[in-house]
């Protein structure tokens, strides 16, 4: 009898400690139910308060309006066109930093990047053209050969403050990569002419590690007309690969003249009358109202 009485005291023990582990949980689970029906209800408060905004419901109106769309890349078989991006109103954050001066104000507006659908970027297995038509741009390259001399170029691209890019042949790179990375450095581009106009995974491999490691420059670059030889082994060393629309051959002047227009990559021998012609080449493309850039800003959309 004590035994069994025990034994139902235990039992009675029990369900008052489970009763009140019970209660417990449910006051818990009371509490968080009302702390996080607050937040969704402050949240909720603070979404209307928002929206009826007058700064907000302003900066909507204009949203359309200031949007621009991105243009896709043209692609035709082997050759490719970049694209440009686009932009459209950051509506939070412009809201942000208006809200913090309490009024609204056009020049606190903040834009994100629209890209391209289909994009010129990581595309090394087709021949790069021009630059973009809708873009008042045009770069020149001058190709490098193992006996030229580039530094009467280089003082006339400083006197006009001018950017360019260099594809140099592999005889002339490695004799002068001391100067190949105080080009790159001065913010000139550097491209890969490969040896006697041909492309080896070796050579491409250990120009590329100069240029990209040692000179800090973005992306590579391979100088090619019609070979697919020479396009498959810049596509597996990852380097863009130019095929100008503009080949500039015997009057330099006359051709950048009669042939100019957005988006040309103008290529020009180092020879002298190149070297005679291009500050008249400079001017004439500056009357233009063309921007006169590096091939790497050509092609970034």
């Amino acid at each position: 009898m004590k035994s069994s009485k025990k034994c139902e005291n235990i039992t009675i023990i029990s369900y008052n400690l489970m009763g009140d582990i019970l209660k417990k949980i449910f006051e818990s689970i009371g509490l968080l139910s009302l702390i996080c029906f607050g937040f969704f209800y402050t949240e909720k408060i603070s979404t209307v308060l928002k929206d009826n905004d007058d700064i907000l419901k302003q900066i909507k109106q204009i949203e359309n309006q200031y949007k621009v769309d991105a243009i896709d890349a043209i692609v035709e078989g082997n050759t490719i066109i970049p694209g440009v991006s686009g932009s459209v109103i950051d509506v939070n954050k412009s809201y942000k930093k208006m809200k913090k001066i309490n009024s609204f104000n056009d020049n606190l507006i903040v834009y994100k990047t629209i890209k391209p659908n289909i994009s010129v970027n990581k595309v090394y297995d087709k021949y790069i053209i021009s630059g973009n038509k809708n873009k008042k741009e045009v770069a020149l390259i001058f190709l490098v050969n193992d006996k030229d001399n580039i530094s009467d170029i280089i003082s006339i691209l400083d006197e006009k403050e001018v950017l360019t890019t260099f594809f140099t042949d592999g005889y002339w790179f490695e004799n002068n990569n001391d100067l190949v990375l105080e080009l790159i450095d001065r913010g000139h581009i550097i491209g890969n002419l490969g040896y006697l106009n041909k492309y080896s995974n070796d050579t491409t491999k250990w120009m590329n590690t100069i240029i990209k490691r040692v000179g800090n420059q973005e992306n590579t670059y391979c100088y090619n007309i019609d070979s697919d030889e020479n396009l498959k082994v810049c596509n597996d060393n990852n380097s863009y690969t130019i095929r100008p629309n503009l080949i500039v051959k015997n009057n330099p002047l006359i051709e950048v003249k009669n042939n100019l227009n957005n988006g040309s990559i103008i290529a020009l021998d180092i020879n002298d009358i190149t070297i005679k012609q291009l500050p008249l080449i400079l001017d004439y493309i500056d009357s233009k109202g063309l921007d006169l850039i590096t091939l790497e800003n050509l092609i970034d959309e």
